[in-house]
């Protein structure tokens, strides 16, 4: 297949997505902080030629032709699909970076396939380890030249015409967007106030043993949502009020996974690598002094400086497996970045990637996240097991595109939640070192939680258009 353009500028992606938004693996990568400088690209996309899902080691790949499970490894399996589909990848230039190929969901859990990991966190969900889908065709937004293009994977042009049809003719029906009706939540931890501090404290013994330098520990809540919620019309409403880079809304059937993430995990255009993990946080405020004060203290606090600069260090090795040695280079360290509810120190890293590897041998090698496990990486994530209790399937994880022609963008997924039937969950976390005070870290919790937790019970009339 080769790629076709159709220019459909005018059309607007909320109310395209909201058409296709009931289809398993339809998907939002949604840009709606329009003030982020990585804000530039939206992408709509349904009914993948073909799906792959990894669960417990087991691997399905499901085409109109055939529904096929093995014993494999997701990302060995994901590499030779995509070869499968486009044998040489084009990609036309000037326009949106993602034009076709593999999109979806890659779980914290997915982690367990390449490291040796302990089994004792109780896994009671049913999101999965991988799923993702093969897309040929994509409805991509460039917000900065406010245009819009149908990118379609095809044979022929007569071939890429029926197709790109049927596309446009799901993204365009009229289907009634109503407001958001505001619910009150009742959000069950799976810590106590008392119990959080104390695992904050086991962490700091660990560290004063010698086993880590620093570990990401979270805290789950979850609750029931009522009767006829739409978790697409309140991603709607949560985009408004927390606007991020790397929002996204997936549906996998039972499983939705709604984001408002503020983290790039790695991006690859060409063999141009960058990652930016974020470590640091305080909240927004009203009051201008206050808020300034915020920052100040930000940046010269010591504890968040070096938490940071541990998770650069990790990130570095980690690129260095796959990518040229002396290309990795600290772009921007601690650089404070500022988001609709919360301030930021976020660390820029760039790399070339070497010649005979591959973006998902990036993502693999890199995988999960270091911002969000802790240093040394698998001694983190064996001591996460240990102490969170349950397994973080999606949470921590990325959603993401690699394209035909090897172009990736993913993020982390933070600020999520995750729906699964009629139960959601929103976990939350922080990196715990030597000098952390753990009531100042259970407080760094409900701070990322709380914009989360209001949005339910804030009312919204109308989204703002996506252009």
């Amino acid at each position: 297949m080769k790629p076709f353009i159709y220019d459909i500028t005018g059309i607007d992606l909320l109310q395209a997505f909201l058409n296709i938004k009931h289809l398993p693996y339809s998907l939002l990568l949604d840009s709606s902080d329009r003030k982020h400088p990585n804000s530039r690209y939206s992408f709509v996309m349904c009914k993948p030629i073909e799906t792959i899902e990894a669960n417990d080691g087991k691997i399905t790949v499901t085409n109109w032709e055939q529904r096929l499970s093995f014993d494999g490894q997701p990302f060995a399996v994901l590499q030779s699909r995509i070869k499968a589909w486009v044998s040489k990848a084009q990609n036309v230039p000037n326009l949106p970076p993602f034009q076709g190929g593999a999109a979806g969901l890659f779980s914290y859990d997915l982690g367990r396939y390449i490291e040796d990991l302990p089994n004792t966190a109780k896994d009671k969900s049913i999101v999965p380890d991988m799923a993702v889908g093969i897309y040929d065709q994509v409805l991509a937004h460039d917000h900065l030249l406010k245009k819009s293009y149908v990118l379609t994977h095809a044979h022929n042009e007569e071939e890429a015409v029926k197709k790109r049809n049927h596309f446009i003719d799901l993204i365009t029906n009229d289907v009634t967007l109503e407001g958001y009706r505001p619910c009150t939540l009742d959000w069950e931890s799976n810590f106590t106030h008392e119990q959080y501090i104390n695992t904050v404290q086991k962490i700091i013994d660990y560290i004063h043993d010698g086993d880590i330098f620093q570990a990401n520990l979270s805290q789950r809540f979850d609750t029931q949502t009522p009767v006829n919620f739409d978790p697409f019309i309140h991603y709607l409403h949560m985009r408004e009020v927390n606007p991020s880079p790397f929002s996204t809304y997936m549906n996998l059937g039972n499983v939705k996974i709604s984001s408002a993430s503020p983290e790039r995990f790695i991006t690859m255009r060409g063999n141009n690598v960058e990652t930016s993990p974020i470590k640091g946080t305080r909240p927004r405020v009203d009051d201008i002094i206050e808020d300034r004060s915020n920052k100040e203290d930000l940046l010269s606090n010591e504890k968040d400086m070096a938490e940071n600069t541990m998770i650069v260090d990790l990130m570095r090795n980690d690129l260095s497996k796959v990518c040229d040695p002396g290309s990795i280079d600290v772009k921007d360290l601690c650089k404070l970045e500022s988001f609709a509810k919360v301030h930021h120190l976020v660390s820029n890293i760039t790399a070339k990637l070497s010649y005979n590897k591959t973006a998902i041998d990036l993502l693999r090698a890199c995988f999960p996240g270091g911002s969000i496990t802790g240093a040394p990486k698998i001694r983190a994530m064996e001591i996460i097991e240990e102490l969170e209790g349950i397994r973080r399937n999606a949470y921590c994880g990325s959603i993401g595109y690699i394209g035909f022609d090897d172009t990736m963008d993913t993020n982390i997924l933070i600020r999520t939640l995750i729906y699964e039937d009629k139960n959601v969950s929103l976990s939350v976390g922080g990196g715990i070192v030597a000098d952390s005070i753990p009531s100042a870290e259970y407080q760094e919790t409900l701070d990322k939680a709380e914009a989360i937790f209001r949005s339910f019970k804030q009312g919204n009339s109308i989204y703002k258009d996506a252009v």
